[in-house]
């Protein structure tokens, strides 16, 4: 079975069909219907939920899409929806913050951003702009306007009030304590079956004896044949318990990513060391995908517009793929084959991603896209260079959204090296690249525009990163008056 807590509730469940929705389980099940649908497809945040775990001895309080979290993602955590705020008829700092700001005009979306000021405040200690603009990316409100969202946010973050879920933090964490995962978990129903492993080891063995199943992380991707295709997901392995999978390791010279870790965690470390890394995961998606989905779910799917693909192979990184008790590293550019199809054999998996930690080159990365936040790229640029004495010693370029794969511009990069670091090298470079790639066109961009915008990233990397930048861009603007 499941065990999971709903509010202080002790919840067990051992015949549910692993299928199910977070939404549909409270909606459908327990007709707790205060939680929303809207899109069911994690762009809205009407759904949203909040997911509290233990974390080195704390509770972590995280807020989620549910109509992208499947049950399982349940096991061994605490659930707060929007009806467990209210206490003893007295409205959650939160919820009164929304009321006294005049935050809520038809009120749909209401719990959604209600939930995800709920985590703010749990998570923030004091109001910030920033903060908050990224904790409500994910919410869409059509009627209100944001202005007095924002001021509910300041209400409840600034001079916090404790509240009757820091009253029984204690018992809470030892409720969870009591109830965590376990290896050997599983459970099913309705013809399907979930498996939830606690170690990269169980997994391995899960995977050999089950080829067919599929692997459930984050199911930001995945739970999108469910709630949009409407197919049936047969056999599940949950990888949420794997915590060898959800560490991030630095040594010397590399950082090593478990490849179920969520993109929320791996957000230091790489903004750390690639402060263009960690910008570009600002604008991946919304901090409620960011919590769930990972970094290996977004290579293995083998999108050609994910994001971090192309980052990835600009600086080289390697993965190490298992399968069984064997286990190999490649460079990430060899793993995609074509659309949606790569090396990876049967029963095998990424275990981690290897990333160099960064040299004398200098890594850029941009994304362009209809919106600023939570919106798929038209074009996905990554490109590290190194310049020395004015020549170009080393350069690898990769983009997303140009081709059916994420993919170096290798014709571009032999442009650049050993050559002058230069504007005329620059427009050689670029001219080059149109013979890397052939876009497609769709209705985010078209072929054209893909195609100008790819050569005038590479454009602007020169601008920002050379001292005779002002020199090349007044000539470009001059040409062009």
């Amino acid at each position: 079975m499941i065990q999971f807590l709903l509010n202080q509730e002790l919840r067990q469940e051992d015949n549910l069909d692993p299928n199910t929705t977070v939404l549909n389980y409270l909606r459908n099940t327990l007709g707790k219907t205060g939680t929303k649908e809207g899109c069911a497809s994690g762009d809205c945040g009407a759904c949203s939920v909040v997911l509290a775990e233990v974390i080195n001895g704390k509770l972590r309080y995280r807020s989620v899409n549910s109509c992208l979290t499947f049950v399982s993602a349940l096991h061994g955590k605490q659930l707060i929806t929007v009806e467990d705020l209210k206490h003893q008829q007295t409205l959650h700092s939160t919820q009164q913050a929304m009321a006294d700001c005049h935050g809520s005009q038809c009120g749909f979306c209401t719990p959604g951003f209600v939930m995800s000021l709920f985590a703010l405040q749990k998570n923030a200690d004091s109001y910030d702009v920033a903060q908050t603009s990224e904790a409500l990316a994910g919410n869409l409100c059509r009627c209100t306007g944001y202005r007095p969202i924002y001021d509910a946010a300041q209400q409840s973050c600034s001079n916090k009030p404790s509240d009757h879920f820091d009253a029984v933090e204690a018992q809470t964490i030892a409720r969870l304590q009591a109830i965590a995962p376990q290896s050997g978990d599983q459970f099913a129903g309705k013809g399907h079956q979930a498996y939830l492993p606690t170690s990269t080891a169980e997994l391995a063995d899960l995977y050999l004896n089950h080829p067919d199943a599929h692997l459930l992380a984050g199911g930001t991707d995945l739970a999108l044949e469910v709630t949009q295709f409407h197919r049936e997901l047969g056999t599940l392995i949950y990888l949420g318990n794997v915590s060898d999978m959800q560490q991030i390791v630095e040594t010397d010279s590399h950082i090593e990513i478990g490849s179920a870790a969520p993109l929320t965690d791996c957000y230091q470390v790489l903004a750390k060391h690639y402060p263009d890394f960690g910008e570009l995961l600002h604008r991946f998606a919304s901090l409620q995908i960011r919590n769930q989905g990972t970094l290996g779910g977004n290579i293995a799917n083998a999108s050609p517009i994910g994001d971090s693909p192309p980052l990835l192979i600009a600086l080289d990184a390697h993965i190490q793929l298992r399968q069984g008790n064997k286990t190999r590293r490649i460079p990430l550019e060899s793993y995609f084959l074509d659309y949606k199809k790569t090396v990876r054999q049967s029963s095998e998996f990424i275990e981690k991603i290897i990333i160099p930690k960064p040299n004398a080159v200098v890594f850029k990365a941009y994304k362009v896209s209809k919106r600023i936040d939570d919106d798929i790229s038209a074009v996905c640029a990554a490109i590290n260079i190194q310049v020395a004495d004015g020549k170009v010693v080393d350069a690898r370029l990769a983009f997303g959204g140009m081709a059916p794969t994420p993919k170096r511009a290798s014709h571009c990069e032999q442009a650049l090296v050993g050559q002058t670091w230069t504007q005329e090298t620059i427009e050689q470079a670029c001219s080059a690249l149109a013979k890397d790639f052939t876009p497609l066109t769709d209705f985010r961009a078209s072929k054209a525009y893909r195609q100008l915008v790819a050569q005038n990233l590479l454009r602007k990397y020169f601008v920002e990163t050379t001292t005779a930048s002002q020199d090349y861009l007044t000539t470009r603007v001059t040409a062009h008056v």
